[in-house]
């Protein structure tokens, strides 16, 4: 079960994931020897999945975001989603559901790969019926960030 200081440190660990222990102790009250023990039981018990850091993707030629949805046949169903994650440039593979079978966002250098991501690596997997793509022209929000104050926890 996750309690009130448990979910503390999260919101804490989400705001700044390299916070030194002893603040974070500092801020809930408790010491660091105690609140480095809660961080470990939520990462074992997978509450705590990781550590990232965001880079900014302009930095590195890939500006462009892109989400393809991608209507797959019966017959490439099964390995099909492990397929569009190895593809280039894909950051989130998603089963949705609807007509389409799967949501692909990618992150590109521009239309050009994009292209030819779409003409030769997913044209090429079995099981891909169609694709349609939606190119993001601007972001407004991105973020992996739970929303804690309205969280139903479980065990």
């Amino acid at each position: 079960m996750i309690d009130d200081i448990d979910l503390q440190i999260l919101h804490i660990l989400q705001e700044k994931a390299r916070i030194p222990n002893a603040e974070v102790a500092r801020q809930v009250g408790m010491a660091p020897s105690a609140v480095l023990e809660r961080i470990r039981k939520l990462e074992d018990r997978g509450i705590v999945e990781g550590y990232e850091v965001r880079l900014n993707p302009s930095h590195f030629g890939q500006q462009l975001a892109a989400f393809v949805f991608v209507e797959a046949s019966r017959a490439g169903n099964g390995r099909l989603a492990g397929e569009l994650a190895n593809l280039t440039g894909v950051q989130e593979v998603h089963q949705v559901a609807g007509e389409d079978g799967y949501l692909v966002k990618l992150r590109v250098a521009g239309t050009e790969e994009l292209g030819r991501i779409l003409r030769d690596e997913f044209a090429a997997i079995e099981g891909v019926r169609s694709t349609r793509t939606h190119v993001v022209l601007s972001t407004t929000k991105e973020t992996r960030r739970i929303d804690l104050e309205r969280a139903q926890t479980t065990p």
